[in-house]
């Protein structure tokens, strides 16, 4: 192996490192999620080195340096204000979900008009049609951080898997008995998820237990836990491997709209229709936080890439921003004439479609992006 290049990442801090091996570019990441501008640069060189044999002493003086600068950023006060940046007429029929791939440069959009379509996030152009289902698309996702497929899911009870580059479907997966709300895994109106095989297509396992619905869910960035949220009030932690279900959260007093992993997997973030989001510590299952301010349902929430903010979408037509480590509302983004029905974050901009009545097109198509 023979080291190219490094890579600087800030949200979540860490180093990626682009190397050649058997003829191929491949990198690998150096996650540094315990890193504060407090953290001594040279003992976690020396950690670092340890573990990493690409490190090697005559990399050792620009490893510092990086580290050092991860070290200034964090220490950078952030007066961030969003502002309104672009809209966008993204569908004729009614969104139902948006999704950014882990750079930015591309999102996707669903929609009851049967289509996910995948759009440049700088220009607002159009890239691909992802047609074939033959009802609503409801889920949608990027298999972030390579960001090369999209899973689709759909009221005709079937998920499909796209390439991203060329918009060519790779499966479809058929298996469960009502529609399909989330993926992937996937997760139904018939109370349970399934865990699927990508490269065959096959039913890895059926995840039982909820009593309602399971309209939500999330797997951690390791993939070995699976988070669901369901009808019944309830959110479900499972463990990959096994199927077993490790925590119930208890604790909303309404529907589960949504649920998110932040990305060093410690915290999971909830949103209900009883108006509230909750955050809880992932290891025990405790709450550690009621996030309150909204006047109608919470919709959506997900946390930012650094896993210090929590982005709300509510049906009182607003969004907003909370601290994870104050639970303080630091924005209330407002613009919309409708409910907002989904909420993604990049680095620094939440995209936001707004969610009408079916009767009402002229704004159910509007897609707003906030800097």
């Amino acid at each position: 192996m023979k080291l190219k290049r490094f890579l600087l990442r800030y949200y979540p801090p860490g180093i990626i490192l682009e190397y050649e091996k058997g003829g191929c570019l491949r990198t690998k990441s150096i996650d540094l999620l315990d890193l504060t501008p407090e953290t001594s640069p040279d003992e976690l060189l020396a950690e670092i080195q340890q573990s990493e044999p690409l490190i090697t002493e005559s990399r050792a003086d620009q490893v510092k340096q990086l580290i050092v600068r991860l070290q200034q950023k964090q220490g950078q006060q952030d007066h961030h204000r969003f502002c309104f940046f672009k809209e966008l007429k993204a569908h004729i029929l009614p969104l139902t979900n948006v999704a950014f791939d882990k750079s930015g440069s591309r999102f996707i959009t669903g929609s009851y008009d049967r289509t996910c379509r995948v759009w440049d996030t700088a220009s607002g152009s159009e890239l691909h049609t992802l047609e074939g289902h033959r009802n609503v698309v409801y889920a949608i996702a990027f298999n972030n951080p390579y960001g090369d497929k999209i899973a689709t899911g759909s009221f005709d009870k079937t998920a499909k898997l796209w390439c991203a580059e060329t918009g060519k479907c790779f499966h479809t997966f058929r298996g469960h008995t009502a529609e399909i709300s989330t993926l992937v895994a996937t997760g139904s109106m018939d109370a349970s998820a399934k865990l699927w095989d990508v490269e065959t297509g096959d039913e890895v396992a059926t995840l039982t237990g909820h009593t309602a619905e399971v309209l939500s869910l999330c797997f951690n960035t390791v993939g070995s836990q699976l988070v669901t949220g369901s009808f019944d009030h309830t959110v479900s932690i499972w463990d990959v491997a096994s199927g077993r279900r490790v925590h119930t959260l208890i604790g909303h007093s309404g529907e589960i709209s949504n649920v998110h992993f932040n990305w060093d997997c410690s915290l999971i973030v909830t949103g209900s229709m009883d108006k509230t989001c909750k955050l809880w510590e992932a290891v025990s299952g405790e709450c550690v936080a009621t996030l309150t301010g909204h006047k109608e349902e919470v919709l959506d929430v997900c946390f930012d890439l650094s896993g210090q903010l929590v982005a709300t979408a509510s049906a009182d037509g607003t969004a907003r921003v909370f601290s994870v480590n104050t639970h303080q509302c630091l924005a209330t983004l407002e613009g919309h004439d409708g409910e907002i029905s989904k909420v993604s974050p990049i680095m620094a901009s939440l995209l936001l479609p707004v969610k009408s009545d079916l009767m009402s097109p002229r704004e159910s198509h509007i897609n707003n992006l906030f800097q």
